[in-house]
């Protein structure tokens, strides 16, 4: 008995699952997927291989049917290899059903290898990339051409906080998308950042999307999936467990045009992110801490030992992502005398936090009746906006979303 069912019966089966219109080659291979992910842990090499030589359906066919002789030959693994594996994989038969009802009543969406919103980053981890993905959320931001990871400590100190809540806010601002992994810390805080600055940020999970972890971040994540994406290679209704965190940290990495590590110990698990970022090619960057705090030691570790970019402004994150700089604010050589001033004003504005006139007068060393003058002239050309009872930056052009 076939262990894959014809077309008809898989398209059935995935209905509200995937994509419109798929093929019936594309109704299989998705089904197959799903079955694979329910038998393999997270970046299984040798099912990966046959997946890679045989395709999904035949490899599941294959793999878990009866003959097995010379499978592991063509696809560059031994006998013992796919020995080892199915000892691994049979136990997990039957469980498909299961996770494909769960996901349905999470409202997921499973994600295959070559279709057209596959991030194919991922391919980049040759026979460790995920056999498929199931997602919560708008899965057009895995088509940003811009994806910043913002990795660290969970243990985020005030300074950690801050830091990478600025650097979320502003990259999602210009329309970066901001992957992290939804934990307590530096994480949570790269994706209330994103959000806050109504930014879209991807949270890949090391459980099911339909098991938000840590239990404190249920609504974090809940705005994530609203807004933005929640992934995990893991199916509906599998717990996180700490291997499981750290096949997740590849993921993040390889998603990602560049990692940043805001805040991490000697030997914390952001480190594990960073080095997959490193194999894979990818930018990497650190943020500097006080030397005094173990807090930053492991990002003084991969500024010292890894070849880290040093990391302390928004600036610098567009940097790694080959992105230019804001030049909104370059001087007009038609505004004579008061280019200097508006300069002054500009500076003395955030993109994200209003500052009062008076604040505006006091950081750019105007006078009040000066400053609010500039502020209005500013106002007219769209470069500043009023918010609340202050003023607040804005980038002009105004920035477009990237998927």
């Amino acid at each position: 008995m076939s262990l894959v069912p014809d077309a008809g019966v898989s398209r059935t089966a995935l209905r509200g699952l995937v994509g419109d219109g798929v093929s019936d080659d594309e109704a299989r291979t998705a089904y197959a997927a799903a079955i694979w992910s329910t038998l393999v842990e997270p970046g299984d090499g040798t099912a990966g291989a046959l997946i890679a030589h045989y395709g999904a359906a035949e490899a599941l066919e294959r793999a878990v049917g009866e003959a097995t002789s010379g499978l592991g030959g063509g696809a560059g693994v031994t006998e013992e290899d796919v020995r080892a594996a199915r000892a691994r994989w049979l136990p997990r038969r039957g469980e498909v059903d299961r996770v494909l009802a769960a996901a349905r009543r999470a409202g997921a969406r499973l994600l295959v290898p070559g279709e057209e919103v596959w991030p194919r980053a991922l391919d980049d981890l040759g026979v460790h990339a995920p056999v498929c993905l199931w997602a919560r959320g708008d899965v057009r931001a895995l088509s940003s051409s811009a994806t910043l990871a913002l990795v660290g400590a969970r243990a985020a100190t005030a300074y950690g906080t801050h830091v990478v809540t600025e650097l979320a806010a502003d990259s999602a601002a210009r329309g970066v998308v901001v992957v992290s992994g939804a934990a307590y810390g530096i994480d949570g805080a790269a994706h209330r950042g994103a959000l806050r600055a109504d930014g879209t940020t991807v949270a890949v999970l090391a459980g099911g999307v339909d098991r938000p972890y840590p239990a404190g971040h249920d609504d974090l994540i809940a705005a994530i999936a609203t807004s933005g994406l929640v992934l995990a290679e893991v199916p509906c209704g599998t717990a996180p467990t700490k291997w499981r965190f750290l096949a997740r940290n590849r993921v993040i990495a390889a998603l990602a045009g560049a990692t940043i590590v805001v805040e991490a110990a000697h030997r914390s698990g952001a480190l594990n992110t960073a080095h997959h970022a490193a194999a894979l090619g990818r930018a990497l960057g650190a943020v500097p801490g006080p030397v005094t705090s173990a807090a930053s030691a492991g990002c003084h570790r991969l500024l010292r030992e890894a070849g880290a970019v040093c990391v302390t402004s928004a600036a610098d994150a567009w940097e790694l992502l080959g992105i230019s700089g804001d030049t909104a604010d370059e001087p007009d050589p038609g505004d004579g005398g008061r280019t200097d001033e508006r300069t002054r004003v500009l500076d003395a504005l955030s993109g994200r936090r209003a500052r009062a006139t008076t604040e505006v007068a006091r950081l750019s060393g105007l006078s009040v009746a000066e400053a609010s003058g500039i502020l209005a002239l500013l106002e007219l050309d769209g470069r500043v906006e009023r918010s609340g009872d202050g003023w607040r930056r804005r980038s002009e052009p105004r920035p477009a979303r990237l998927w």
